[in-house]
């Protein structure tokens, strides 16, 4: 069996603001940008893999979802609680400068993990980890 990733969902509460951050900081192009019933869906993708898209979601698309589950979602995407993503890269040192740059809420600078990878980490504007690492030479 021979099975790709397709899609991946990140909640978030301000499509501009991440589009700030997705598109702008990290260079992802922008896909789809869909509005239906007063929510949006936009989605963002890597040039260099056009068959993966990120789907930046509102936190909870679900129309059957009750005022109480609505606000849970709320509460634990600002506590930065939903969702992780995890970007490889050539150069962790460089990228993290990049998007610091760029004005990106820093989480963790760059550091050698004892699991093997060098990485760093931000925190986008819905408060979501997002990672970027490489594997380390021995």
């Amino acid at each position: 069996m021979n099975i790709n990733l397709s899609q991946c969902f990140i909640a978030v509460d301000d499509h501009d603001k991440a589009l700030a951050f997705y598109r702008d900081a990290l260079g992802l192009e922008v896909r789809k940008d869909v509005g239906f019933e007063g929510m949006r869906w936009v989605t963002v993708g890597s040039p260099a893999q056009p068959d993966v898209d990120i789907v930046l979601e509102p936190p909870l698309a679900d129309p059957s979802a009750s005022a109480a589950d609505r606000q849970a979602m709320a509460e634990l995407l600002a506590k930065g609680l939903l969702r992780a993503v995890i970007f490889s890269t050539a150069d962790v040192d460089a990228t993290f400068e990049h998007i610091r740059a760029a004005g990106g809420d820093v989480l963790q600078e760059p550091v050698d993990q004892p699991y093997g990878v060098r990485d760093c980490a931000f925190r986008d504007p819905a408060g979501n980890v997002v990672r970027f690492s490489k594997p380390r030479t021995a």
